[in-house]
């Protein structure tokens, strides 16, 4: 079959060359189309209750993660011109386009009954601009003494003083969303520069843009480096800046097509889908590597540019495409998640690693039938007196230090089955960011002064309409509030109950004494005020309550504390909730950003091992169907698991919990580092049939041909992920330290433990269907007949 694609290709060189460059043409276009994603990730599928609920919640009150938060802590807050610069600050927010509605002390509202109407007007309790220093004082103490306020915009114990801003829906959810968060940043700092205080910023419009911003400078940024370390990487193993350069054009061809596939499929870039391109410079350099060594080994054996071409493909094409097929396949297990965000990771994952397949195979040979010969310096590479002596050291081991290395491996296994019992799972919203983060730090700024900002919701559906507002129903969801309140971890709750006690201590004339729920029988008489009033209390009432008045909202904030312990509060929270609600008589659910958030994350981890379990047995089932001898498949994922083994193990010691960040590292090592078992076994299938089968010689000799190029591959992979290590977010740092240590290990592991059990288990697992392979290997001592090739003789014209 090889030797047919091998003509194919060689003889239709330039078509196959014009059409890349037309497809790549083509993609470059499409890619222009690509676009940031500024939504949260969609981690739950659709027909999870829990996603329901939030569902539904969203239909009848609306988004609730759209407010922006920043905040001083300032003991001299309170001053004349600090004051009148804070109002014209909120004033210049809140003219923004986007922006809702806005609130901070300086910006709340009183009510006042109007007897005569019958209603309550409401008045802002500060002016545009304050004259002097005993009006601000006496504004200061009626904004101060209103304990609806307290807790929510300001926190007197510690002086800190917060100002929110909602966010339409259709702003947050384009990239309009940018402009609009850099202007508040520009507006605030401009305030905070005159007056030297800092300002706190937290919520979900500004996490999501920062966190975007950052995601896309990121990754120009790993393209850049990618590119830079594979370039240098090559050049040392080659010396030559030709190689270089058409190493890293066709990886930039396959980067460029990855993208163009991003954007046809409607996939935005989100942290995932941000390290695809510079992932694809690390995995795409490895097929370069495979085919220009082999191209180069054959050259040297006997000086025909033409047959060496044909050679590479015919021996190197094989295996290569198994390993790349392995590799999309760890990419491709993670479509069976039902996440948005993970399927659509995988799917381009998978297309893009064919394509980088596909295009090396087409490229490599067609390009270098054109260049000229290779001298004696670009193939100097072969005779590597470094990589040479340890690989010497390596066959020494294998031959004669196999017990040790049992010794060492059964050591290493034990150790690490115990570590992996010391992983912990957890996840947190801010996980992704290191310690030192701004975002990071502001949020527990903000967890320490006002309870936490992540949304929390409990809805109470009393399953007959106009069943809110009375009393009893009122009494009740004051004693939830209440109860919950007392709860660390959160916030007072805001809902109609904090209104009607607003309202209760209007209609006794602002006295602090009646902030409390109205008594049965004034109650009628307040509400009444409070439905004739516009604006104000009356809208906050409807926004907490649907339309039939039948069910009823408590918005919570909740600190982030992670998806352990909020598995733990949301069980506690429905206890305390159905006592007060019993469940026959009612419908409730604890919903909210949060909530959706570590149900997610756990249903992620859960899904995450299923494909990592899967991409296993797919990879089994390729080695299988090429080397036909599950014997063999065993023994070929030895050195494949065990490093998996130990990263687990690590993580496990060094306290690194699992989250979805940490699983993807297995599913992604694994399918890569088992590229280089696939290249030694086909290598060494290729030897015992030159040797007459003679397992030992043909272990040795594997060993010595392919090691090199294992050594490389290993180490352009091992630099190509630590440059993840650089990153601003933690999940993109984990993937890149333990995908580095995994693929050390596989190296490791591949090169020492792999020739060990084959030369141990010898004839028991070298059976017969292992040397009558499905898929015939070219036999590499059988000369090709290149007067059959067209292609050969225009080569002998070209160099005559």
């Amino acid at each position: 079959m090889w030797t047919k694609i091998a003509g194919i290709i060689l003889r239709n060189r330039v078509a196959f060359i014009i059409g890349v460059l037309l497809v790549t043409l083509f993609m470059g276009f499409q890619a222009r189309n690509v676009q940031m994603s500024y939504e949260n990730a969609d981690l739950l599928p659709k027909t999870d209750s829990a996603y329901l609920d939030y569902t539904r919640f969203r239909e009848n009150f609306g988004q609730e993660g759209n407010v922006m938060v920043f905040a001083i802590q300032d003991s001299n807050f309170y001053e004349l011109e600090k004051i009148n610069d804070w109002i014209a600050m909120g004033d210049s927010i809140k003219a923004q386009q986007g922006v809702t509605a806005l609130m901070s002390i300086t910006h709340t509202f009183n009510l006042h009954k109007n007897t005569n109407l019958r209603k309550f007007e409401v008045f802002p309790i500060f002016p545009k601009r304050i004259q002097n220093k005993a009006e601000l004082d006496s504004l200061a103490f009626i904004a101060e003494n209103l304990p609806f306020y307290d807790g929510l915009l300001i926190n007197k114990n510690k002086h800190t003083y917060n100002m929110m801003i909602t966010v339409s829906a259709e702003v947050m959810n384009s990239p309009a969303r940018v402009e609009l968060v850099r202007k508040v940043l520009d507006i605030t700092r401009h305030f905070t520069g005159k007056h030297d205080l800092k300002m706190h910023y937290s919520g979900m419009p500004y996490i999501r843009v920062i966190n975007a911003e950052n995601i896309k400078s990121e990754m120009y940024m790993f393209i850049l480096l990618s590119l830079l370390i594979t370039a240098v990487i090559l050049y040392l193993f080659f010396r030559s800046f030709r190689i270089v350069g058409f190493c890293v054009g066709i990886i930039g061809i396959s980067v460029i097509w990855a993208i163009g596939f991003m954007a046809i499929l409607g996939t935005k870039i989100t942290l995932l889908t941000a390290m695809l391109p510079p992932l694809l410079i690390v995995i795409g350099i490895p097929n370069c590597v495979y085919m220009v060594n082999k191209y180069h080994a054959e050259y040297v054996r006997h000086g025909n540019k033409i047959k060496a071409l044909q050679r590479m493909i015919q021996k190197v094409g094989n295996a290569s495409l198994l390993s790349n097929l392995t590799t999309a396949a760890g990419f491709a297990t993670f479509v069976i998640t039902s996440s948005r965000i993970l399927v659509e990771f995988g799917l381009i994952a998978f297309i893009s690693i064919t394509c980088v397949f596909l295009i090396c195979l087409i490229l490599i040979p067609s390009v270098f039938s054109y260049l000229p010969r290779p001298d004696t310096k670009q193939t100097k590479h072969l005779y590597n007196p470094f990589i040479n002596e340890v690989i010497d050291k390596l066959v020494f081991i294998v031959m004669n230090r196999r017990n040790i290395i049992y010794y060492i491996t059964i050591v290493l296994v034990i150790a690490g089955i115990y570590g992996i019992t010391r992983m912990k799972t957890t996840g947190y919203m801010v996980d992704d960011l290191k310690e030192t983060d701004p975002i990071r730090q502001d949020l527990a700024f903000f967890e320490s002064n006002f309870d936490g900002l992540m949304p929390l919701e409990v809805t109470i559906d009393f399953l007959k309409p106009n069943q809110v507002f009375k009393l009893s129903n009122l009494e009740k969801l004051d004693q939830l509030n209440t109860e919950l309140s007392q709860d660390p971890d959160l916030s007072k709750a805001l809902s109609v109950v904090e209104a009607a006690k607003f309202a209760n201590q209007a209609y006794y004339n602002g006295k602090a004494s009646y902030y409390k729920l109205p008594s049965n029988m004034t109650k009628n008489f307040i509400m009444k005020y409070v439905m004739e009033s516009t604006g104000g209390m009356n809208d906050m009432a409807k926004s907490f309550v649907d339309s039939t008045m039948r069910e009823v909202r408590l918005s919570f904030r909740v600190k982030d504390i992670g998806t352990k312990k909020m598995e733990a509060k949301e069980d506690s929270l429905y206890k305390i909730i159905e006592k007060i609600f019993p469940p026959d008589k009612h419908h409730t659910s604890v919903t909210g950003s949060s909530v959706i958030f570590f149900k997610g994350n756990q249903y992620l981890i859960k899904n995450l091992f299923s494909s990592l379990a899967l991409a296993i047995v797919l990879i089994a089932s390729f080695m299988a169907w090429m080397f036909r001898s599950k014997r063999m498949v065993l023994i070929a994922l030895v050195p494949n698991i065990i490093p998996q083994i130990i990263t687990a193990a690590i993580m496990g010691y060094a306290g690194i919990p699992i989250k979805a960040s940490t699983i993807l590292v297995f599913s992604v090592a694994f399918g890569i580092s088992v590229d280089n078992t696939i290249h030694y076994l086909a290598k060494y299938r290729q030897e015992l049939q030159a040797t007459n089968w003679s397992i030992r010689s043909s272990v040795v000799l594997a060993l010595k041909e392919t090691g090199q190029s294992m050594i490389y591959t290993s180490i352009i992979l091992l630099f190509g992920f630590g440059i993840f290590c650089l990153s601003s977010f933690g999940g993109t740092f984990a993937l890149g330290l333990l995908t580095s240590i995994t693929l050390f290990a596989a190296m490791l592991a591949n090169l020492i433990l792999l020739p060990s059990l084959l030369l141990t288990l010898e004839k028991s697992i070298t059976n017969k269907t292992f040397r009558e392979p499905l898929l015939q290997i070219y036999n590499e001592e059988e000369d090709i007949d290149t007067t059959k090739l067209h292609i050969e003789h225009e080569e002998e014209k070209l160099t005559q």
